[in-house]
């Protein structure tokens, strides 16, 4: 309900049948203008709906023009029969009005038409996001991110979290993506950064005392555009609790995303608890740490049957095999342009067999089996007659990607992923360390975790071989959130930097903060920080993130609306002690 002033006394979506007779005034924007010989129809637009408006002077409309802002008065009256429309929430009545006043003029020329803004290139849309976010599509996105955020907020809160921000202006630390800097005035030569994630203040708030803490975080990472990735800023619902296992944070993040995928959408969602899925087994089943599980297909390993193959692209090779029901119908086109994709994604083919009747099998991998082979991959991959089996076989490092891709590609083209739910699951158990292209030893995550067994499983355990206490949710192939039991002790912490490559006279100058605070009594603590910018993608059904932020950034980077990044003046840069070459 809006408070009644000069300018409106109800919203334009706000009138029924109840309302006729009433004399109202209303205020919006002119969507469109149509003439009916003598009879000019308004449409007119706020933020709660669209009103129908009828004027018999069109001498109150010579200074009206679509997207103009308008208030006007007047009598609500039931449409004519003919004119009912029950597709909008005031199809049933109308606005007479003899009282028309411009409140903001509008060009006659429009960058494109606002109804239509989603069709339009997105350059222009960015640089005009003013009149695209009028368009009734665009601008729900942005009031559902609204309520979702006030939702998260009020479940935050009722579960006994305290809101508490943390700094923007940082410094910089190696956590993964190239920071945003900010040279300071008053200490020549220094820099802040932006943070990446509050992740040293929400673990510092730990050491503090308090006992659980989240804010609606934004953070700031350079990093290259990707449909769900905005470059330079987003938001998670960060959240840290003391004296806290991993069981107790998938307990709070189960229980406030399963309440907001059901509360702003009619999707079916999985129930808690989530599923819960090893790294390892997620990369063998689905060939990523990001699996939709709406995708029935499943990868297997079969490495073990081709060690001595007479078929050199299997011989002692990471081999993967992917049944597909009922795929042998399919068409030599549609064949063909799988291994087209596959060759698109840097395999050298993509070799399969068909199972016929008698389950002997057709296809270009057949001649290479041998005796007993059939009959084991039927085995192993639950095949009846009519279904297709897939063969990946690469090194053991690019073998599960490209099958998770193959089995992507297939389902979509088969249209197998039931898009009617949301399916959640927490991957697990991440390896605490990888070796890189240079042969060293890196965190593969996050490297704040807890190794599983503690300093004991560092001193004793090959370090690729060390699980940690790190773990991510996944819905729908999306990555919503990652999240780590975290290293409180010092020693620990020491050793696990140390066998990345740091000393601790660089641990101790890289995270002065933490490693001050953990000789103080630091109680054990974990948390995550689901994106809320994903979240809002899944809820929408948007393919790109930039649909579900008010201002966003395009894929170059770059604010079309403000025009930046932008030059600044010589003396800026020098009062910031910066000189460009």
């Amino acid at each position: 309900m809006t408070k009644a002033n000069i300018y409106r006394t109800v919203n334009c979506g706000e009138l029924r049948e109840e309302n006729i007779g009433q004399e109202v005034r209303v205020a919006g924007w002119v969507e469109n203008i149509r003439d009916h010989g003598g009879v000019m129809f308004l449409d007119i637009r706020d933020e709660y709906g669209v009103l129908q408006v009828v004027v018999h002077n069109d001498e109150l409309l010579k200074t009206v023009n679509r997207e103009c802002t308008v208030t006007l008065g007047g009598k609500v009256v039931k449409r004519d029969e003919e004119t009912i429309n029950p597709k909008i929430a005031t199809g049933f009545v109308e606005v007479h009005t003899e009282d028309i006043k411009v409140l903001g003029k509008s060009k006659n020329e429009l960058p494109f038409e606002v109804l239509t803004s989603k069709n339009v290139n997105e350059d222009v849309r960015l640089r005009y996001r003013f009149l695209d976010l009028r368009n009734p599509k665009v601008h729900n996105n942005i009031l559902l991110r609204s309520q979702v955020v006030s939702f998260m907020r009020s479940k935050m809160n009722e579960l006994g979290f305290t809101e508490i921000n943390t700094p923007i202006l940082s410094n910089s630390s190696p956590e993964g993506a190239r920071d945003y800097l900010v040279p300071s005035r008053k200490h020549k030569g220094k820099f802040y950064a932006l943070p990446q994630a509050p992740q040293i203040f929400k673990q510092l708030l730990m050491v503090s005392g308090f006992d659980k803490y989240f804010q609606i975080a934004p953070c700031f990472r350079d990093e290259d555009a990707r449909a769900d990735r905005s470059p330079g800023e987003f938001y998670q619902l960060d959240f840290e609790m003391a004296f806290a296992t991993q069981e107790d944070v998938f307990e709070v993040a189960e229980e406030v995303l399963y309440d907001i995928f059901t509360k702003f959408s009619n999707k079916k969602v999985s129930p808690a608890p989530f599923k819960r899925i090893p790294f390892a087994e997620a990369m063998l089943k689905y060939g990523t740490d990001k699996p939709d599980l709406r995708n029935p297909l499943e990868i297997k390993e079969i490495s073990d049957m081709f060690v001595e193959t007479d078929f050199a692209p299997f011989r002692k090779k990471c081999v993967r095999s992917i049944n597909v029901p009922n795929a042998a119908a399919q068409s030599k086109k549609w064949f063909k342009r799988m291994e087209e994709f596959a060759l698109s994604i840097g395999m050298k083919g993509l070799g399969y067999v068909k199972v016929n009747e008698d389950l002997t099998f057709d296809g270009p991998i057949d001649k290479f089996l041998k005796p007993g082979d059939r009959e084991e991959l039927i085995s192993r991959n639950g095949s009846k007659a009519g279904d297709v089996i897939y063969f990946i076989a690469d090194s053991s490092q690019l073998a599960p990607k490209l099958a998770g891709q193959i089995r992507t590609e297939v389902a979509n083209r088969l249209d197998l992923i039931d898009k009617s739910r949301f399916e959640l699951c927490f991957i697990v158990d991440f390896p605490m360390y990888e070796i890189d292209e240079d042969g060293k030893t890196i965190f593969t995550h996050n490297p704040f975790s807890m190794p599983q067994g503690g300093m004991e499983a560092l001193l004793t355990k090959v370090p690729t071989e060390i699980l940690a206490y790190q773990y991510d949710i996944v819905c729908d192939g999306v990555e919503l959130s990652s999240g780590a039991v975290r290293n409180h002790d010092l020693d620990i912490m020491i050793k696990a930097f140390e066998i990345a490559g740091y000393s601790e006279d660089e641990l101790k100058e890289k995270f002065k903060s933490l490693y001050t605070a953990f000789q103080y009594g630091a109680p054990p603590h974990a948390g995550m920080a689901p994106g809320v910018d994903r979240l809002l993608m899944l809820l929408t059904d948007e393919e790109n993130i930039r649909e579900v932020i008010p201002f966003p950034m395009n894929s170059n980077a770059q604010d079309l609306l403000l025009g930046s990044p932008g030059e600044v003046s010589e003396q800026q840069l020098r009062e910031v002690h910066v000189k460009l070459r």
